[in-house]
């Protein structure tokens, strides 16, 4: 039912499904950490369904009641948090150095089959280069792993606020359109409490 992650507070586990269905009257769908009954112990109680779409309904209807202030949080923490800009100036200047090695490697391998040299020497410089190139493109790397994080976070942050602006009266009960556009995960306390991110 719920395509997201629920977790179990302090612990790295998720919960599981466990459905029962005796009958279809006392069909019943719970969650629990798979860790529960492995030797682990969770001390984290189940949910069911029905206390999941409760606590979203009621915290969504919080949400909206005070929508207005949230919204322009939401796009003032979209804009600091998710901003690329110097990012994306890195990952132009990495690609600049990463093109220079490159020909710098190629020009040094050309003239060591042009002209007779110290193979130490050559072997040094090479050497020297490919350990330059390899730092830049691991930073490259990283650089834009982060800018693809940001890029993504800014676009649930930008659903998360056009959900919230379209919907502008509280819900009387669970909408799975809304859970989807809202919830990413939802953690489960030791006193049955949860709250989502």
């Amino acid at each position: 039912m719920f395509p997201l992650r629920i977790v179990p507070w302090r612990d790295f586990f998720y919960f599981l499904t466990v459905k029962f269905s005796l009958c279809h009257k006392y069909r019943r769908t719970i969650y629990r950490c798979n860790k529960k009954y492995d030797g682990h112990k969770c001390q984290t109680p189940h949910v069911t369904e029905e206390e999941i779409k409760a606590a979203f309904v009621t915290a969504f209807n919080k949400l909206v009641t005070e929508r207005e202030e949230i919204a322009a949080n939401a796009r003032l923490v979209r804009q600091t948090l998710c901003d690329t800009t110097k990012l994306e100036q890195e990952k132009a200047s990495l690609q600049q150095e990463l093109a220079v090695l490159v020909e710098m490697t190629q020009n040094c391998i050309a003239e060591n089959a042009r002209i007779a040299q110290d193979q130490g020497d050559y072997q040094k410089r090479y050497n020297a280069l490919v350990e330059r190139y390899e730092k830049a493109k691991v930073r490259f790397d990283e650089v834009t792993e982060a800018i693809a994080e940001r890029s993504a976070k800014g676009e649930r942050l930008a659903g998360f606020i056009r959900t919230l602006e379209v919907q502008k009266e509280p819900v009387a009960e669970f909408d799975e359109r809304l859970w989807g556009a809202m919830v990413d995960c939802v953690t489960v306390s030791v006193d049955g409490g949860m709250s989502s991110a």
